[in-house]
């Protein structure tokens, strides 16, 4: 059985809750709401210092996108310096969400993902942002169009043991990758469809409407993404994608998760496309894939046979426990929870706003 407490953030359109759990992650406990009323699209938990730092990216339609922390598990909040995450003068930009917060793989540093399409790096623990200059003057950026949830970068990928290399993804624009420490980026979106474009012109170099990419630290030259249609892995980080979405029941979907201790087991949240963002005959279903997407099982064991809303990018996550934890939560308010690796799910805690993230850490 896992030992140690277990925190899990669940962010949504009107504020953040707060849970807490042992090991046997059974029983929670809550807190919040935090940031009441705020629109909560991003949070994070550091547990790389000698205490967890909690990050926030709020938005408040009064003053805006914030990011904010607490040292002591979400008792005490402290604002970054002017926002923290705001472009530099002369950008003619102004930041409307910030969509990530995930930490870089040297000490201190977080980066945060924003709407408009742009890329911060702190180095000082989320306190203080900087633009990531050459993403922005990107020449294809004026070419990125906006999905349906706006143009952000939704994912940003440091990768674990080379601070210089940095994998981003945004909707609808695709993978870039730096090598060069944020010097340069180039696409890295070979095989992937754009299914919404004109036969022949399908697989452009950029322009594709990637909704997640994931990756394990022990094996990170291998990513796997859920696209608009389509569910890819590649081996090389993003220089060849390969589609892996043979059984499933639908391709399309928003979440992509990767197993902490297993690089090849991964997990996604199906659904269907067009009008009808809810899974396949309405049953909420998660299903994992224990060999890098050659095949897939179903995993809805005490998940609701009448499930008509659909998980976002960001609101599924695991723990680091062994065995992990999984969590998601939907846009009916509930988050569902199972410590035995999506064999088992329970509802942990119902009739919240509409959930945006979720973040599990074993602390």
């Amino acid at each position: 059985m896992a030992d140690g407490t277990t925190v899990l953030m669940v962010g949504t359109r009107k504020g953040l809750w707060i849970g807490r759990s042992d090991g046997a992650r059974a029983d929670w406990s809550w807190t919040g709401p935090h940031f009441d009323m705020e629109e909560i699209y991003s949070c994070m938990v550091d547990t790389r210092g000698d205490r967890p730092r909690l990050l926030v990216g709020a938005s408040s339609s009064w003053t805006g996108p914030q990011v904010w922390r607490s040292d002591d598990l979400g008792q005490t909040w402290q604002e970054t310096p002017n926002g923290a995450v705001r472009f530099p003068e002369g950008a003619d930009a102004t930041v409307e969400r910030v969509w990530q917060l995930v930490p870089g793989a040297e000490d201190g540093v977080v980066y945060a993902g924003t709407e408009p399409a742009a890329v911060f790096r702190s180095t000082d623990g989320g306190e203080r942002f900087a633009l990531e200059q050459a993403l922005w003057d990107h020449p294809h950026r004026p070419q990125w169009n906006a999905g349906f949830g706006g143009q952000a970068f939704h994912t940003v990928l440091p990768h674990p043991t080379d601070p210089r290399s940095v994998t981003a993804a945004l909707s609808t624009g695709g993978v870039y990758r730096t090598t060069d420490g944020g010097a340069s980026w180039e696409p890295r979106n070979t095989g992937i469809r754009a299914e919404f474009l004109p036969e022949g012109q399908q697989y452009p170099e950029f322009g594709q409407c990637v909704h997640k990419v994931a990756r394990h630290p022990a094996h990170p030259e291998r990513l796997f993404l859920q696209n608009h249609g389509g569910v890819y892995r590649s081996d090389d980080e993003g220089g060849q994608w390969d589609y892996i979405g043979d059984g499933l029941p639908v391709d399309f979907g928003f979440p992509m998760v990767v197993h902490p201790h297993q690089p090849d087991t991964i997990f996604t949240f199906p659904l269907q496309g067009g009008d009808r963002r809810y899974p396949v005959e309405a049953k909420a279903v998660v299903w994992r894939s224990r060999d890098a997407g050659e095949t897939w099982e179903a995993c809805g064991k005490g998940l609701p046979d009448t499930f008509f809303v659909g998980v976002m990018r960001d609101a599924m996550s695991a723990d680091q426990h062994d065995p992990a934890g999984l969590y998601f939560g939907g846009r009916n308010g509930a988050v569902f929870a199972s410590a035995d690796e999506g064999e088992s799910w329970r509802e942990v805690v119902s009739n919240l706003p509409d959930v945006m993230v979720v973040r599990a850490a074993a602390v």
